[in-house]
């Protein structure tokens, strides 16, 4: 006999709850987009529900609109900045001069060696 961990005529998971004749799927309706790079993807959604206006293509990440002759264009995405950089832009030399200045007192305060 196993280690008593078996759950005994069940599969956990593998299967629905129920029966796929008792219930109805939800009425679904496709949607497509395109991208600049001439990619289509067609994706399905609830027919009640409102399609987004710009979906990411798959292929290529740019993203994909439901005008097939006039997709959107690309992204302006922003240039990555380090943590200095978005502080300089807050701080002035000055004030980051104080603000070191400030740290390292505190630091030798606490040494003992200042």
């Amino acid at each position: 006999m196993p280690n008593g961990n078996v759950i005994r005529g069940s599969r956990v998971g593998s299967t629905p709850e129920r029966p796929a004749e008792r219930y109805e799927p939800a009425p679904c309706r496709p949607v497509t987009y395109w991208c600049r790079n001439g990619h289509h993807t067609q994706i399905r959604i609830a027919a009640e529900a409102e399609a987004p206006p710009v979906w990411d293509c798959p292929r290529c990440g740019y993203p994909a609109g439901q005008d097939a002759q006039n997709p959107p264009g690309r992204v302006r995405s922003e240039p990555y900045k380090s943590h200095l950089a978005y502080v300089k832009e807050r701080r002035t030399d000055a004030e980051g001069e104080a603000i070191l200045a400030e740290a390292l007192a505190e630091l030798r305060r606490r040494r003992g060696t200042g």
